[in-house]
């Protein structure tokens, strides 16, 4: 089959937005902060569920245009999907990767056993994780219990590692983090136990303000924290080289950039990572073009729904191709914590022969 790379590489689905074992105060629908839950369950509004149909349908579109990762919702705990498995089945059935975000807590199954269904078609297991120390992270992810969560991913590393010698297949796992005040100079030492657990990577992004109960705890509120948070980069870059795993690697550090105190933006000129690039699907079918918060990127336009309309005719369509020309001037844009300074290049994603 020829597979030609005109549409998203990777695309997210918000499978199950509305369920969650924890409470993560940065967290858009589940915060201690947000109404958005309690709002919903006081109008009797029904939880937010995909219908995996959808998935396998727009799985089998885009797999034709060069599809080679997807992601289960990243708001709220996708292993909590009541057809998570059947994720699975699609990911195999059309030889795309799974990208997966989990709070670490593993629910309903085993780790080892996730570890085993999830691996054979994993490309990046991200395990959300707020402090290196108890206190702090379970301060930030409400309901979780810090030194269980290192163990299920030691516990999964260990599944993985197994079944990586078996089959060659490598599945990152990764230690995901929203950078804040209240954790942000635990970074260095989020390193060394990243290298301990035998981590492939640590990555994190700025805090999205949703609330202003929250808005002292972004690192980019003002020149004074930005200079703290520079300060904090360079031990981070130190930390990156002095520790070492047992495989002779070292962890993958991404997102622990330096900020300009004098730009509102996080990277002056920097690039959308994703439009061009990626798509999103919401729960009810909605095409959405950026991880940009629900109301936020809804200001970006309305693209067309995937229950109506074909993904590759949205992703062709001049509203779409409108936003990707203009973002740089949209002002959600501008003040975008996902800017980079470069992306993917174009060449990379060639047309590919399968």
């Amino acid at each position: 089959m020829t597979i030609e790379a005109d549409g998203p590489w990777r695309v997210t689905f918000d499978t199950n937005p509305d369920d969650c074992n924890l409470r993560c105060v940065m967290c858009e629908d589940h915060s201690v902060f947000s109404t958005t839950q309690r709002i919903r369950a006081k109008k009797g509004i029904v939880p937010r569920r995909m219908d995996v149909a959808l998935i396998r349908q727009v799985v089998g579109e885009a797999a034709r245009h060069g599809l080679r990762e997807i992601i289960p919702s990243t708001m709220g705990e996708p292993l909590l999907y009541s057809d998570f498995d059947e994720i699975l089945r699609i990911c195999a059935d059309y030889g795309v990767r799974l990208n997966l975000t989990t709070n670490g807590t593993f629910p309903r199954r085993p780790v080892e056993e996730w570890a085993r269904l999830i691996v054979p078609v994993g490309s990046d297991v991200k395990v959300s994780l707020n402090g290196a120390q108890s206190e702090t992270d379970e301060r930030i992810m409400i309901g979780a219990h810090f030194q269980p969560i290192l163990d299920n991913v030691r516990r999964f590393i260990q599944v993985r590692n197994e079944v990586e010698q078996k089959s060659g297949q490598h599945c990152n796992v990764t230690l995901q983090s929203t950078f804040l005040e209240s954790n942000f100079q635990e970074l260095p030492e989020m390193i060394r136990l990243a290298t301990d657990l035998g981590v492939d990577r640590v990555k994190g992004h700025h805090l999205w303000v949703h609330f202003p109960q929250i808005a002292a705890l972004s690192m980019r509120r003002d020149k004074r924290a930005i200079g703290r948070w520079n300060s904090v980069v360079e031990e981070v870059e130190r930390a990156t080289e002095r520790y070492v795993k047992a495989d002779g690697r070292k962890v993958v550090v991404e997102g622990t950039f330096r900020l300009d105190p004098d730009s509102d933006e996080i990277v002056p000129d920097g690039q959308c990572p994703f439009l061009g690039q990626e798509a999103w699907v919401a729960s009810d079918g909605r095409f959405n073009p950026c991880c940009a918060p629900d109301t936020a990127r809804r200001t970006l336009g309305e693209f067309g729904n995937l229950y109506q309309s074909r993904l590759i005719e949205i992703w062709r369509g001049s509203e779409y191709l409108n936003l990707v020309r203009s973002y740089r001037d949209r002002p959600l844009c501008r003040s975008c914590n996902m800017r980079r300074r470069s992306v993917r290049p174009a060449e990379q994603r060639a047309p590919l022969v399968a």
